[in-house]
C-alpha cells in the first residue's frame, strides 16, 4: 500500500510539474514581447539570448534565409549603418499550438504598425509587418516575417518604374 501511495504521489508532482496551456501560452507570449522589446532598444545581446543556437528566419522577400550569428550581425549592421530609430507603434500577439503536421508546435504571431528612422536624414517609414516565431525549449527557434519592401521603398521616395517595353 506504501508503494501505492509513494507511487500516485510522485505521478501527480510530475503532473504539476508541467506547464498547463495557459501557463506555456503566457510564458511565448512574453518571450516574444521581450524579443521585440530587445529589437526596439537594438540590444543585440538580448536578441541573441532569445534565439535557439539552430534559429532560422525567412522573409519578408520570397527566398530570404538567415541563421542565429547571421541575423545577431545584420542587426548590428543595420544598426551601425542604416538605423537611427526602431519603434513598435502597435504591437499585437497572439499564441497558437500547431498539434501536428509540418509546422507543429508552439507559435507566438506579432501583427505590428513599425516605424523606422534612418540615419543621416535618409527619411522615415511606417509599415504593418506580421511575424510568426516558433517556440521550442523556452527559446525562438524560427520566424516568418513578411512586409512590404516596396512600400518602405516609396515611403523613402524610391519610384517603381517598369522596364521598356520592346515593341
Amino acid at each position: 500500500m506504501k508503494k501505492l501511495v509513494l507511487l500516485v504521489a510522485i505521478g501527480i508532482g510530475m503532473v504539476a510539474c508541467v506547464p498547463s496551456n495557459e501557463e506555456m501560452k503566457a510564458e511565448n507570449i512574453e518571450l516574444v514581447k521581450n524579443y521585440v522589446q530587445a529589437v526596439e532598444n537594438m540590444d543585440f545581446s538580448a536578441m541573441e539570448n532569445y534565439l535557439s543556437d539552430d534559429y532560422f528566419g525567412i522573409g519578408p522577400s520570397y527566398g530570404d534565409t538567415i541563421y542565429k550569428d547571421e541575423a545577431v550581425e545584420s542587426w548590428k549592421w543595420n544598426v551601425d549603418n542604416l538605423y537611427e530609430k526602431i519603434h513598435y507603434n502597435i504591437s499585437r500577439f497572439a499564441y497558437v499550438n500547431i498539434p501536428n503536421g509540418e509546422n507543429m508546435g508552439d507559435w507566438v504571431a506579432n501583427w505590428s504598425e513599425l516605424n523606422i528612422v534612418y540615419k543621416n536624414g535618409k527619411g522615415e517609414v511606417t509599415i504593418w509587418a506580421n511575424t510568426n516565431y516558433k517556440i521550442e525549449n523556452g527559446k525562438i527557434a524560427m520566424s516568418f516575417t513578411t512586409y512590404s519592401e516596396a512600400e518602405a521603398l516609396r515611403q523613402l521616395g524610391y519610384q517603381i518604374i517598369p522596364p521598356a517595353t520592346a515593341e
